[in-house]
């Protein structure tokens, strides 16, 4: 090679190994400040490592700034994290855009477990697919959902200041607002898996903080896609195969559609949604409106429905009832060891109590269906409860006097 033309390729890989060291140690400090500011705002107890592989985790990373962050003398009322990132703000026309939360608290806590008003959105109230929760798996009480996953740990060691508690729970959620990051509303099976490990981690690392025992098992390699619903209801297979059993979805005046997902006796709150659809809705609203007021139309799918949840253990000493009707109206207690309806709105409440630990069974009506079908459904409710006390082998189970099912 030619003296020129050496001297000139020297000066080419001088330039380029300099280039190179810039632009990399440019990079290393990024890191680095990206996992200083998820530490910072997460008190330690997020993996910085996966949080900077999810899908909107790339450019500059920042906490939520001010007081916000996890602050771990507050944990009663439930503390969250969130981070910005700059990806996650791409064609937002802002610098940067919120793209994950974590959060985490304690249970018993001060925040209310409150029972489906009779105004809920059951389905994606824009028109949209529709998937619900399932359980995580893996021999861990975790729910997968369409933003994130939650976990629950016992711990009936620990101490939070000088007041014990019985179980912490820990919640790893993507800001699924950005249809770059999805698809049709669902998160990628990659995200849905690191946001998996990331609840876990949370739990564990806020478990050792605690001074619990207990630590959960790794999460599941793959936690697959939610299914969509709803479903026939005659043809359900998980938490509202008993509505299918029972036969009430061939009549015209019961649900034909059902939202529900795999059963689980693990976890803290278990749902099985009854929907009536769109032509059922309709047609039962313009046969019942000559002879009774009912003061909504179901003019949209999911309207009218029938929500029946159960809730165990510490959340099922804290579940009220509520209506979003009126501002006045207060929230009602669902007390373990009795059962009743509200004194304002279409829900109703039972109890049992499983392997010693209590648990609420509620029912909440669409308002306007309620006015129709309200002294059927307490066959409804007690065959919901009589399957799930069954599967969990439950006892003690108290229903409401049948004098609540009257019509008002």
């Amino acid at each position: 090679m030619p003296e020129r033309a050496r001297k000139f390729a020297n000066v080419v890989l001088c330039l380029t190994a300099v280039f190179g060291i810039g632009w990399g140690g440019k990079e290393i400090w990024l890191v680095l400040s990206n996992r200083h500011q998820i530490d910072a705002a997460c008190a330690d107890l997020v993996p910085a490592g996966r949080i900077l592989a999810l899908s909107p985790a790339g450019g500059k990373i920042t906490g939520g700034g001010g007081d916000a962050g996890i602050q771990l003398d507050r944990l009663w009322s439930g503390q969250k994290c969130d981070l910005f990132s700059t990806e996650a703000g791409k064609g937002r026309g802002s610098g940067a855009f919120r793209f994950f939360t974590g959060a985490v608290g304690v249970s018993p806590g001060s925040q209310r477990v409150v029972a489906d008003g009779p105004l809920e959105d059951l389905l994606d109230f824009r028109g949209g697919p529709t998937y619900p929760q399932q359980p995580l798996g893996g021999g861990i009480a975790g729910v997968v959902g369409g933003s994130g996953v939650v976990v629950r740990l016992p711990c009936a060691e620990g101490e939070v200041g000088t007041r014990s508690i019985k179980a912490l729970w820990a919640r790893a959620e993507l800001t699924t607002s950005n249809d770059v990051f999805t698809e049709k509303g669902q998160l990628s099976g990659s995200d849905r898996s690191i946001l998996a490990d990331t609840a876990v981690s949370m739990a564990n690392n806020l478990a050792e903080r605690l001074g619990c025992d207990d630590r959960l098992a790794d999460a599941p390699d793959d936690v697959p896609a939610l299914p969509e619903g709803p479903v026939p209801a005659d043809r359900a297979e998980g938490t509202c195969a008993w509505y299918a059993k029972t036969g009430y979805a061939r009549q015209g005046r019961y649900p034909d559609q059902a939202l529900e997902s795999r059963t689980d006796a693990g976890l803290w709150d278990e749902q099985c949604g009854l929907i009536l659809s769109e032509g059922r809705a309709t047609g039962l609203y313009m046969r019942g409106a000559d002879e009774r007021e009912i003061p909504s139309e179901p003019d949209r799918p999911g309207k009218w429905f029938v929500s029946l949840h159960t809730y165990a253990g510490a959340d099922a000493r804290n579940v009220w009832l509520t209506s979003r009707t009126t501002s006045y109206e207060k929230p009602e207690p669902a007390e373990p060891g009795r059962a009743g309806r509200s004194a304002e709105d279409p829900i109703w409440w039972a109890s049992s109590v499983c392997d010693g630990q209590p648990q609420i069974h509620t029912m909440s009506l669409a308002m306007g269906y309620d006015r129709l079908v309200t002294p059927e459904m307490a066959k409804v409710f007690r065959a919901y409860v009589e399957d799930v006390t069954h599967r969990r082998g439950c006892t003690d189970v108290t229903f409401p006097a049948a004098s609540s099912f009257r019509e008002r």
